[in-house]
């Protein structure tokens, strides 16, 4: 039987912005906090992993460079298929195939195999819960689709404020490999039930909302799709090899300063907690100037930090700069799914999305990887800093010529 197009007829009574919608966004984010710890479990394993397989740094960045690659794969795949048959199922998925993978990690004996498990096929199965989790939730919001999809993209953060110190904690106690096992029970058991409440379609596009708004076409930014799509990849790339930097590398970072592994895992923790008030005030601020405003001003902060980074290595700094860098750079991924949402079509949402995070996520696997490499290469990570900085500059360019595009394109008005 042919599975109905989430933008076909049939919908249930739901308007967007509504109370069924407020309420979805809460599941989702929930949802984007269990899963999200796929994304963190590495940089927090990393050194114990580094000390037991007995490897060097740049190949002990291997397995997040896998579960980014793994993750940008999945996003593209899943993105579709959120399109086709709605956000339930991928999500169900994506838990088993998470715990699964956190189960291989857990009984591997060496570097190859811990990478298949963390890297390929938990990354494959954390993909779900961000970028389709984000172009689902945006079918539900209008007026205020900008923080609805912060919100929801800010469960990654949440995660990344939580998960590290309760994995540090529990590699002090029982090891990586068990802690390993306990997110794997953990996932399935929260993420399969939830995803139930997500059952039911978005609404129509075109139905007027709760709260009343009038619909716009896609402005013309007087370039082809293909090619703003191209563009927004390369710019994704650029801006998350910056953002890996300290996100990967910072527990490492530490412990090579004599920090000790904890205190970077309480600074990657403060950088993603603030992280969130960043990712939900940037939802406040695209809802104001629009998605490439937003990412042209969380781009040059970020540039900010990074430069501050190359600068001071002191204990007090490095929290300090590590809390700044959380609250500059946490609205920059978001910022591409609302661009999507006003550049392209509505149809279009859960692949072109896709395609974007993908390019995000490469940008982290590069930037992890290059910054071990370049650690190996040097002995210090501030050329690894100053790498960062460079390809900051390059989103920095981008972002600004698309806003300087943007200012000559007028949405046209649609029928209400």
């Amino acid at each position: 039987m042919a599975v109905q197009h989430p933008d076909s007829g049939g919908r249930t009574g739901d308007t967007p912005d509504s109370g069924a919608a407020w309420r979805r966004l809460v599941v989702a984010t929930v949802i984007g906090t269990v899963g999200g710890v796929g994304m963190w479990s590495v940089p927090v394993t990393l050194p114990a992993v580094q000390l037991e397989f007995g490897i060097a740094r740049g190949a002990a960045s291997i397995p997040y460079t896998l579960a980014m690659f793994g993750f940008a794969i999945g996003g593209v795949l899943l993105g579709r298929m959120v399109d086709r048959v709605g956000v339930m199922l991928p999500l169900i998925g994506g838990a088993l195939v998470m715990g699964l993978g956190y189960l291989i990690a857990s009984q591997s004996g060496a570097l190859w195999s811990f990478a298949l498990g963390q890297g390929v096929v938990v990354g494959l199965g954390t993909s779900v819960f961000f970028g389709p989790l984000m172009a689902d939730i945006s079918h539900w919001f209008e007026r205020y689709r900008g923080i609805a999809v912060a919100i929801c993209a800010s469960g990654n953060y949440v995660a990344g404020a939580i998960w590290p110190v309760a994995i540090q904690y529990g590699i002090d106690h029982v090891g990586w490999r068990v802690t390993f096992v306990i997110i794997a029970a953990i996932t399935v058991a929260a993420v399969v039930p939830l995803a139930l409440f997500l059952a039911r379609p978005p609404p129509r596009h075109g139905a007027p909302a709760a709260s009343g708004f009038v619909r716009r076409t896609p402005p013309d930014l007087g370039i082809s799709p293909g090619t703003l799509q191209i563009i927004l990849c390369v710019a994704g790339v650029a801006c998350c090899v910056a953002m890996a930097m300290p996100q990967v590398h910072i527990v490492a970072y530490c412990g090579d300063l004599g920090y000790g592994v904890t205190r970077g895992a309480e600074m990657l923790s403060l950088m993603l907690g603030f992280g969130i008030v960043s990712r939900v005030g940037s939802g406040f601020i695209a809802d104001r100037i629009g998605g490439v405003g937003t990412l042209l001003l969380g781009s040059a902060l970020q540039g900010v930090a990074l430069v501050l980074y190359f600068l001071f290595n002191g204990l007090t700094s490095l929290y300090v700069i590590s809390i700044l860098f959380g609250l500059f750079q946490g609205g920059i991924v978001p910022s591409y799914a609302i661009i999507v949402r006003e550049y392209f079509t509505p149809q279009e949402a859960g692949s072109r999305i896709g395609f974007v995070i993908m390019a995000t996520i490469l940008g982290m696997a590069l930037g992890g990887w290059l910054s071990g490499v370049i650690f190996d290469l040097t002995g210090s990570y501030r050329a690894a800093f100053a790498n960062g900085i460079a390809w900051n500059l390059l989103n920095v360019s981008i972002a600004t010529w698309l806003l300087f595009r943007s200012r000559g394109a007028r949405p046209r008005l649609a029928a209400a």
